[in-house]
């Protein structure tokens, strides 16, 4: 019982995408504008993720599925489908901390309870698949144990001005979240939601700490991705 009550309050709270959400100031339109979230040009890919969507293509690891491809220390996320190809990009709020991996427990937590050094997006290889939370309004599991899921903007404190945050050019900025996956209300609807439909996919997130070989343990670079970058 105390996994699921705790489970409940973390999906409530990193999921709260309802009336929060949909009265946040409209930042979809200047978003498009200044990111052209909608283009799929992968031109602004890092190595990492060109390397890692190659790799994926190569063998087939996903199964000729949808794919998204979460890149941390960029605060970005890259939607590709069955065949590969990019559908399209947009920046994300991740997790407020620097780690790849989730606290023990974590997923049992009162969102208060969750303390900032914990508030890690994880890293790895998820198998993603749309769903409703407690409001019924639409998000895309991630990591149904630890309560990390892909869903549109949350408004959050005031505070902590996430609108603005998704909006900057630095990736520091976007790092605000208690780990899930926040995207342009927009780019979940005409992006995430069209892709997944009917169909479950994969979510490669990216490790910033970790080596690339150390998370995808068959992952064969196409060059060699050297060290993790570090976020100045």
């Amino acid at each position: 019982m105390a996994f699921a009550s705790g489970l409940i309050a973390a999906i409530l709270a990193c999921a709260l995408v309802a009336a929060n959400a949909l009265a946040s100031e409209p930042v979809d339109a200047p978003l498009r504008a200044q990111t052209g979230w909608v283009d799929p040009d992968t031109s602004g890919a890092s190595r990492e993720a060109l390397d890692m969507r190659r790799w994926v293509v190569r063998s087939s690891d996903h199964g000729g599925k949808p794919f998204v491809i979460v890149d941390k220390h960029d605060a970005r996320v890259f939607v590709f489908d069955g065949a590969g190809e990019m559908v399209a990009s947009s920046p994300a709020l991740l997790g407020l901390a620097i780690g790849d991996h989730s606290s023990p427990g974590v997923g049992e937590k009162k969102l208060s309870d969750i303390r900032p050094e914990e508030r890690t997006t994880p890293a790895g290889r998820f198998v993603a698949n749309l769903d409703k939370n407690h409001q019924g309004h639409d998000m895309l599991w991630v990591d149904y144990d630890t309560a990390i899921s892909m869903h549109p903007l949350v408004a959050g404190h005031p505070r902590e001005r996430r609108a603005q945050r998704l909006a900057s050019a630095r990736p520091a900025q976007r790092r605000i979240s208690y780990g899930c996956i926040n995207v342009p209300a927009a780019f979940f609807t005409e992006v995430i939601g069209p892709v997944f439909t009917g169909t479950d996919g994969i979510v490669y997130v990216l490790p910033e700490t970790l080596p690339l070989q150390q998370v995808f343990g068959s992952y064969l670079p196409v060059q060699d991705t050297g060290p993790p970058r570090v976020e100045p």
